[in-house]
């Protein structure tokens, strides 16, 4: 029997890059605040530069909480180019006194999104964070996929030059990634011979105190780099996302194509892998890339292709991630928990 949905309207705070730029057709947070608008619930948005963290207030001698606040607007959202997004006067919002607040800004992962997460600690699990600060924050994409090696294609993350260049001689045709990097920018094919190796070894580092992650090339690529959308550890569809002629780059940032494709028996065994250790860190929804056999990334931050997985699927990804984030609550309900402070001053 399917759990109830909750018993009154929730309040839904999104964190999110400027809701004004984005594509309504392709968002997957666009899609998400589309379903969640159609459940009832209520919406927010505000951006991580507009969040603050000071000591709440408290009874004297009593400990004294601090109190994260966001200058947020309530938003109404609806399919329609160019009137997408019909928001309220800013006002400063307590997150405290959100059921859910949705952590959906693009990457880059750096110390300004480390500084967001531990800024929602404060709330989380009082408020439903998805996803778990604390979780994402100790998952880099590009990092925590090599706690499953036996699934990877073989890689190496390293500062050492030498090293580096050893892996290419032991590979040949290798691709180079930022660590932190996203969206395809700064990944390079160095295929063998390539005497532009050096220069860019020596590019990266005089711009960049981070490692680099270094994967053997898989040519299974040119066929496609498969996004599989997981909800709470389990997988719900995915796209297939084939390079552009002359590209070795399938993001569909940088002119990849998204085709319909079938779950694999591999795939489904990759994602019987990582399914429960997905689920147990609280990383509800989570997109991994599989380039023929192999692992490649685990996207926890804010992945994409819900929109594209409904078009060719005829379902609504959306709808199952709000069932799941319903239950949670729910269950937190019946454990005795519930929403928190009034806002300070509610948006209109």
């Amino acid at each position: 029997m399917p759990e109830p949905r909750p018993s009154r309207p929730l309040r839904v705070a999104v964190q999110m890059d400027p809701i004004e730029g984005v594509a309504i057709h392709a968002d997957s947070t666009f899609a998400m605040m589309l379903e969640a608008q159609a459940r009832g619930h209520a919406l927010w948005v505000y951006q991580v530069q507009h969040m603050s963290l000071r000591e709440g207030r408290g009874d004297p001698g009593a400990p004294r909480l601090h109190r994260l606040t966001a200058r947020a607007r309530t938003v109404q959202v609806e399919r329609t180019v160019g009137a997408h997004a019909r928001l309220g006067e800013a006002a400063v919002l307590d997150l405290a006194s959100m059921d859910v607040v949705l952590m959906r800004q693009d990457p880059p992962f750096d110390m300004a999104y480390i500084t967001a997460t531990h800024m929602l600690e404060h709330i989380h699990p009082h408020t439903l964070v998805v996803n778990d600060p604390a979780a994402v924050r100790d998952a880099p994409e590009k990092l925590l996929v090599t706690h499953f090696p036996e699934l990877m294609p073989p890689t190496l993350v390293s500062w050492d030059v030498q090293a580096i260049r050893a892996f290419r001689a032991e590979h040949r045709d290798i691709i180079i990634k930022p660590l932190f990097g996203n969206g395809g920018a700064g990944v390079f094919r160095i295929r063998d011979g390539d005497e532009n190796f050096s220069s860019l070894l020596e590019m990266v580092f005089a711009t960049s105190r981070e490692p680099l992650m270094v994967q053997r090339y898989e040519p299974a690529v040119r066929a496609g780099d498969k996004r599989i959308i997981l909800i709470d550890g389990h997988p719900v569809g995915a796209i297939n996302r084939v390079p552009a002629e002359g590209e070795a780059r399938s993001n569909m940032h940088v002119g990849g194509v998204a085709q319909r494709v079938s779950l694999t028996a591999r795939d489904h065994a990759i994602c019987r892998r990582i399914g429960p250790h997905l689920a147990a860190r609280g990383l509800i929804f989570v997109g991994i890339d599989v380039i023929g056999d192999w692992l490649t990334e685990i996207n926890v931050t804010s992945p994409t292709g819900l929109q594209e997985i409904d078009r060719f699927d005829g379902i609504n990804s959306a709808g199952l991630l709000w069932d799941c984030i319903e239950e949670r609550l729910a269950a937190r309900r019946a454990a005795g928990g519930e929403a928190g402070p009034e806002t300070i001053s509610a948006p209109s």
